[in-house]
């Protein structure tokens, strides 16, 4: 089971994103939270899987929720956007989002959302997370550009994937671009974190856009 805390401050939204949740048989809603403080707490007491994150909450926003909530190894993160893209949603990246969700997001796909972010795949919706990526890359001048440097601890096979997860591809994907097993990728995938310091899939994404790779 995947056992998911819902963290929303709109009282009907969040009912209708536990309603579509407990209709899948191996997802287990196991708290609501309808504030950021609230779902910190919630998460250390319950510690779930994942946490469905809004990003705009009332007592403790949903980024700083975030980075607390990774930041202290409680659970993933799946958090809740629009496309009304602002520096709320790349904090969020910052902070260690395993991945984004839309709203209006259809009911299949939420659930879809959560196991792939559950199986480890924090890129959801690559499409989406490519807009997100390309949207705050376009502004550089908003932040401090990585040092290419960063990137000299990295085999030519982990650059390889990096670039890939760069593009929005999922394991799978990659596994077939660069003819490698699944399992494979994977391991890249989390060596290349660990190398990076990096605390997400997302993040590393961001990372090669910023760097152009």
């Amino acid at each position: 089971m995947i056992r998911v805390l819902v963290a929303e401050d709109q009282s009907a939204v969040r009912a209708g994103l536990v309603l579509i949740l407990r209709s899948a048989p191996d997802i287990e809603v196991v708290g609501e939270a309808g504030d950021g403080e609230r779902a910190v707490v919630l998460a250390r007491e319950l510690r779930p899987d994942l946490v469905l994150m809004d990003v705009q909450m009332p007592r403790l926003d949903g980024v700083s929720a975030t980075r607390q909530v990774v930041g202290e190894g409680l659970a993933d993160v799946l958090v809740l956007t629009t496309f009304d893209l602002d520096e709320y949603v790349f904090g969020a990246l910052r902070a260690g989002a395993a991945g984004f969700l839309l709203k209006n997001t259809e009911a299949k796909d939420l659930i879809t959302a959560v196991r792939t972010v559950a199986r480890g795949e924090g890129i959801v919706a690559p499409a989406v997370t490519r807009r997100l990526i390309a949207e705050f890359a376009a502004k550089p001048a908003r932040r401090v550009t990585p040092d290419p440097a960063v990137l000299d601890a990295l085999t030519r096979r982990e650059r390889e994937v990096l670039s890939c997860v760069g593009e929005g591809l999922s394991n799978a994907d990659i596994a077939v671009r660069l003819d490698m097993a699944e399992a494979t990728v994977k391991t890249h995938v989390s060596r290349l974190l660990g190398k990076l310091e990096l605390r997400s899939r997302v993040q590393a994404a961001v990372l090669a856009q910023e760097l152009g790779i």
